[in-house]
Protein backbone atom coordinates (compact mmCIF):
# COMPACT_ATOMS: atom_id res chain seq x y z
CA UNK A 1 0.00 0.00 0.00
CA UNK A 2 1.34 3.40 -1.00
CA UNK A 3 2.05 5.66 1.92
CA UNK A 4 0.81 9.16 1.27
CA UNK A 5 1.56 12.72 2.32
CA UNK A 6 -1.34 14.97 3.25
CA UNK A 7 -1.22 18.76 3.24
CA UNK A 8 -3.69 20.55 5.50
CA UNK A 9 -4.66 24.22 5.77
CA UNK A 10 -7.06 25.37 8.48
CA UNK A 11 -6.25 22.81 11.17
CA UNK A 12 -7.22 25.12 14.04
CA UNK A 13 -10.81 25.46 12.84
CA UNK A 14 -13.69 23.16 13.72
CA UNK A 15 -13.61 20.90 10.66
CA UNK A 16 -9.88 21.22 9.99
CA UNK A 17 -9.00 20.05 13.48
CA UNK A 18 -11.23 17.01 13.02
CA UNK A 19 -9.60 16.27 9.66
CA UNK A 20 -6.19 16.39 11.35
CA UNK A 21 -7.31 13.89 13.98
CA UNK A 22 -8.61 11.50 11.33
CA UNK A 23 -5.45 11.76 9.23
CA UNK A 24 -3.23 11.15 12.26
CA UNK A 25 -4.92 7.77 12.81
CA UNK A 26 -5.10 6.83 9.12
CA UNK A 27 -2.35 4.33 8.23
CA UNK A 28 -2.50 5.36 4.57
CA UNK A 29 -0.73 8.60 5.50
CA UNK A 30 2.88 8.58 6.61
CA UNK A 31 3.22 12.35 6.76
CA UNK A 32 0.84 15.23 7.44
CA UNK A 33 2.14 18.70 6.70
CA UNK A 34 0.03 21.28 8.53
CA UNK A 35 0.09 25.00 7.76
CA UNK A 36 -1.35 27.07 10.58
CA UNK A 37 -1.38 30.70 11.68
CA UNK A 38 -1.05 29.79 15.36
CA UNK A 39 0.86 27.21 17.37
CA UNK A 40 -0.62 23.73 17.34
CA UNK A 41 -0.03 20.99 19.89
CA UNK A 42 0.26 17.60 18.22
CA UNK A 43 0.94 14.10 19.52
CA UNK A 44 1.99 12.29 16.37
CA UNK A 45 5.48 11.99 14.89
CA UNK A 46 4.09 12.06 11.38
CA UNK A 47 2.68 15.58 11.78
CA UNK A 48 4.86 18.48 10.66
CA UNK A 49 3.58 21.90 11.72
CA UNK A 50 4.50 25.00 9.75
CA UNK A 51 3.43 28.23 11.46
CA UNK A 52 2.72 31.00 8.96
CA UNK A 53 0.37 33.95 8.51
CA UNK A 54 -0.13 32.81 4.88
CA UNK A 55 0.71 36.30 3.62
CA UNK A 56 3.63 35.05 1.50
CA UNK A 57 2.53 31.66 0.22
CA UNK A 58 5.08 31.69 -2.60
CA UNK A 59 7.84 31.35 -0.01
CA UNK A 60 6.18 28.14 1.19
CA UNK A 61 5.76 26.61 -2.26
CA UNK A 62 8.44 23.95 -1.76
CA UNK A 63 6.44 22.57 1.17
CA UNK A 64 3.03 22.58 -0.53
CA UNK A 65 3.61 19.15 -1.99
CA UNK A 66 2.00 15.78 -1.41
CA UNK A 67 -0.80 13.52 -2.54
CA UNK A 68 -3.91 15.04 -0.96
CA UNK A 69 -4.42 18.69 -0.04
CA UNK A 70 -7.23 19.53 2.36
CA UNK A 71 -8.26 23.19 2.43
CA UNK A 72 -10.39 24.00 5.47
CA UNK A 73 -9.73 27.73 5.62
CA UNK A 74 -12.64 29.89 6.65
CA UNK A 75 -13.58 32.75 8.92
CA UNK A 76 -16.36 35.25 9.58
CA UNK A 77 -16.46 38.93 8.72
CA UNK A 78 -16.65 39.73 12.43
CA UNK A 79 -13.56 37.67 13.25
CA UNK A 80 -11.68 38.88 10.17
CA UNK A 81 -12.44 42.49 11.04
CA UNK A 82 -13.44 43.58 7.54
CA UNK A 83 -14.81 42.30 4.25
CA UNK A 84 -11.36 42.74 2.74
CA UNK A 85 -9.75 40.47 5.32
CA UNK A 86 -12.59 37.98 4.97
CA UNK A 87 -12.00 37.74 1.22
CA UNK A 88 -8.32 37.19 1.88
CA UNK A 89 -8.95 34.14 4.08
CA UNK A 90 -11.89 32.63 2.18
CA UNK A 91 -10.92 33.51 -1.38
CA UNK A 92 -7.40 34.79 -1.97
CA UNK A 93 -5.55 32.29 0.21
CA UNK A 94 -7.40 29.15 -1.02
CA UNK A 95 -7.02 30.19 -4.66
CA UNK A 96 -3.30 30.89 -4.24
CA UNK A 97 -2.82 27.58 -2.41
CA UNK A 98 -4.58 25.78 -5.26
CA UNK A 99 -2.40 27.56 -7.82
CA UNK A 100 0.80 26.50 -6.05
CA UNK A 101 -0.42 22.95 -5.42
CA UNK A 102 -1.37 22.54 -9.07
CA UNK A 103 2.06 23.72 -10.20
CA UNK A 104 3.61 21.22 -7.78
CA UNK A 105 1.54 18.40 -9.32
CA UNK A 106 -0.51 17.70 -6.19
CA UNK A 107 -3.17 15.39 -7.70
CA UNK A 108 -6.03 15.76 -5.22
CA UNK A 109 -7.54 18.94 -3.76
CA UNK A 110 -10.39 18.73 -1.25
CA UNK A 111 -12.08 22.04 -0.41
CA UNK A 112 -14.68 22.88 2.21
CA UNK A 113 -16.98 25.62 0.94
CA UNK A 114 -20.56 26.47 1.94
CA UNK A 115 -24.12 25.67 1.04
CA UNK A 116 -25.42 28.26 -1.39
CA UNK A 117 -21.99 29.25 -2.69
CA UNK A 118 -22.53 31.20 -5.91
CA UNK A 119 -20.26 33.75 -7.62
CA UNK A 120 -23.38 35.60 -8.80
CA UNK A 121 -25.02 35.77 -5.36
CA UNK A 122 -26.03 39.14 -3.91
CA UNK A 123 -24.92 37.81 -0.50
CA UNK A 124 -21.30 38.79 0.12
CA UNK A 125 -20.42 35.59 2.01
CA UNK A 126 -21.92 33.24 -0.58
CA UNK A 127 -20.52 35.28 -3.47
CA UNK A 128 -17.01 35.05 -2.01
CA UNK A 129 -17.32 31.30 -1.49
CA UNK A 130 -18.64 30.91 -5.04
CA UNK A 131 -15.78 32.93 -6.51
CA UNK A 132 -13.29 30.71 -4.68
CA UNK A 133 -14.95 27.57 -6.05
CA UNK A 134 -15.00 28.98 -9.57
CA UNK A 135 -11.31 29.95 -9.52
CA UNK A 136 -10.10 26.68 -7.99
CA UNK A 137 -12.01 24.62 -10.56
CA UNK A 138 -9.73 26.14 -13.19
CA UNK A 139 -6.58 24.85 -11.48
CA UNK A 140 -6.53 21.51 -13.28
CA UNK A 141 -6.29 18.98 -10.47
CA UNK A 142 -6.59 15.28 -11.26
CA UNK A 143 -9.34 15.20 -8.65
CA UNK A 144 -11.10 18.19 -7.13
CA UNK A 145 -13.85 17.73 -4.57
CA UNK A 146 -15.80 20.68 -3.16
CA UNK A 147 -17.98 20.12 -0.11
CA UNK A 148 -20.86 22.49 0.58
CA UNK A 149 -22.04 21.78 4.12
CA UNK A 150 -24.99 23.52 5.71
CA UNK A 151 -24.70 24.82 9.28
CA UNK A 152 -21.94 22.89 11.05
CA UNK A 153 -22.60 21.23 14.38
CA UNK A 154 -19.72 20.83 16.78
CA UNK A 155 -17.83 22.57 19.53
CA UNK A 156 -15.74 25.48 18.32
CA UNK A 157 -12.89 27.03 20.26
CA UNK A 158 -14.52 30.44 19.93
CA UNK A 159 -18.14 31.28 20.70
CA UNK A 160 -20.25 32.49 17.77
CA UNK A 161 -23.51 33.98 18.99
CA UNK A 162 -25.34 33.98 15.65
CA UNK A 163 -24.23 30.43 14.92
CA UNK A 164 -25.41 29.17 18.30
CA UNK A 165 -28.75 30.91 17.80
CA UNK A 166 -28.98 29.36 14.36
CA UNK A 167 -28.49 25.89 15.79
CA UNK A 168 -31.46 26.39 18.11
CA UNK A 169 -33.55 27.13 15.05
CA UNK A 170 -32.13 24.49 12.70
CA UNK A 171 -32.10 21.44 14.97
CA UNK A 172 -35.90 21.24 15.41
CA UNK A 173 -36.27 21.59 11.63
CA UNK A 174 -34.25 18.44 10.92
CA UNK A 175 -37.29 16.28 10.27
CA UNK A 176 -39.20 19.01 8.44
CA UNK A 177 -36.51 19.76 5.86
CA UNK A 178 -37.12 16.98 3.34
CA UNK A 179 -36.78 16.46 -0.40
CA UNK A 180 -35.18 19.46 -2.07
CA UNK A 181 -34.86 21.16 1.31
CA UNK A 182 -32.89 18.29 2.83
CA UNK A 183 -29.56 19.93 1.99
CA UNK A 184 -30.36 22.76 4.41
CA UNK A 185 -30.30 20.49 7.46
CA UNK A 186 -27.51 21.20 9.92
CA UNK A 187 -24.68 18.65 9.69
CA UNK A 188 -22.08 17.39 12.15
CA UNK A 189 -18.63 18.77 11.40
CA UNK A 190 -17.24 15.31 12.11
CA UNK A 191 -19.22 13.95 9.15
CA UNK A 192 -17.77 16.63 6.91
CA UNK A 193 -14.23 15.86 8.10
CA UNK A 194 -14.70 12.12 7.51
CA UNK A 195 -16.10 12.83 4.05
CA UNK A 196 -13.07 14.96 3.12
CA UNK A 197 -10.64 12.15 3.92
CA UNK A 198 -12.88 9.54 2.33
CA UNK A 199 -13.23 11.53 -0.90
CA UNK A 200 -9.45 11.87 -1.10
CA UNK A 201 -9.16 8.09 -1.20
CA UNK A 202 -11.82 7.09 -3.72
CA UNK A 203 -12.28 7.58 -7.44
CA UNK A 204 -14.93 10.14 -8.34
CA UNK A 205 -15.52 12.47 -11.26
CA UNK A 206 -18.20 14.44 -9.39
CA UNK A 207 -16.81 17.72 -8.12
CA UNK A 208 -19.45 19.32 -5.90
CA UNK A 209 -21.29 17.64 -3.04
CA UNK A 210 -24.14 19.34 -1.23
CA UNK A 211 -24.74 18.93 2.50
CA UNK A 212 -27.25 16.07 2.27
CA UNK A 213 -24.93 14.22 -0.13
CA UNK A 214 -22.08 14.55 2.35
CA UNK A 215 -24.25 13.06 5.09
CA UNK A 216 -25.38 10.15 2.92
CA UNK A 217 -21.82 9.50 1.75
CA UNK A 218 -20.53 9.10 5.31
CA UNK A 219 -23.21 6.50 6.03
CA UNK A 220 -21.99 4.17 3.29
Amino acid sequence: MQKKTAVLFGATGLTGNLVLGILAKDERYEKIRVFTRSELTVNSDKIEVIVTDLENLDSLADNIKGHDLFCCLGTTIKKAGSKENFRKVDLEFPVKIAEIASKNKVPNFILISSIGADPQSSNFYLKTKGEAEEAIQKSGFKKLVILRPSMLLGKRKEFRLLEEAGKLVMLPLKFILKGRLRKYRAIDAERVAKAMVKFANITTSKKIFESHEIELFTRI
